[in-house]
């Protein structure tokens, strides 16, 4: 009887969904000065939020995921440029340029080819995207300090969800 139980308890935990499958990580760039983060949310991106400082460099940023947004990293300087995803709809690259001090442009692209670009194109180019085609942005890590985000990386996973995204959200 023990054994029956053991093999049925095996048996529903190869059929239980992963919460995460297929991780890459792609490589921080910057300088990388200053205290280290990590966004972090329960749940798909829903949205995203940057700031930059006009004709200079990348400040802050916000994700949303459902329906909470998380913490501020680095500063929020100025009106947001802010990126609300449809249901369905997942970050799948990330790009934009770089210097040895700050991240001076970033350009989210969602699976249905829709874009955010805010900051300057100047310096060094970088280009994030996952290893699996399968795969999202799940969170973003890096450096900050009091004028901006000094480095960016990004990591991607599968997010297996029983509901769509929702851009009904409040914001905090």
């Amino acid at each position: 009887m023990l054994s029956l139980l053991v093999f049925a308890v095996l048996c529903a935990s190869c059929l239980a969904k992963p919460a995460l499958v297929h991780y890459s990580y792609s490589l921080a760039v910057g300088g990388g000065s200053g205290t280290s983060f990590s966004s972090e949310g329960e749940g798909r991106i829903t949205a995203v939020r940057v700031w930059e400082i006009n004709n200079a460099y990348i400040t802050g940023i916000q994700l949303r995921y459902e329906f909470f947004w998380s913490k501020k990293i680095g500063r929020a300087v100025g009106n947001a440029q802010e990126l609300n995803l449809f249901d369905g709809e997942v970050i799948v690259q990330i790009s934009g340029k770089y210097h040895s001090n700050y991240i001076y442009q970033v350009i989210f692209v969602t699976s249905r080819g829709r874009s955010l670009t805010v900051g300057q194109p100047v310096q060094n180019s970088f280009n994030f995207y996952p290893t699996h085609m399968d795969a999202e942005l799940k969170l973003l890590s890096g450096r900050y300090n009091s004028n901006g985000i000094t480095s960016l990386g990004a990591h991607w996973g599968v997010v297996y969800m029983d509901q769509g995204n929702s851009t009904d959200a409040s914001t905090q």
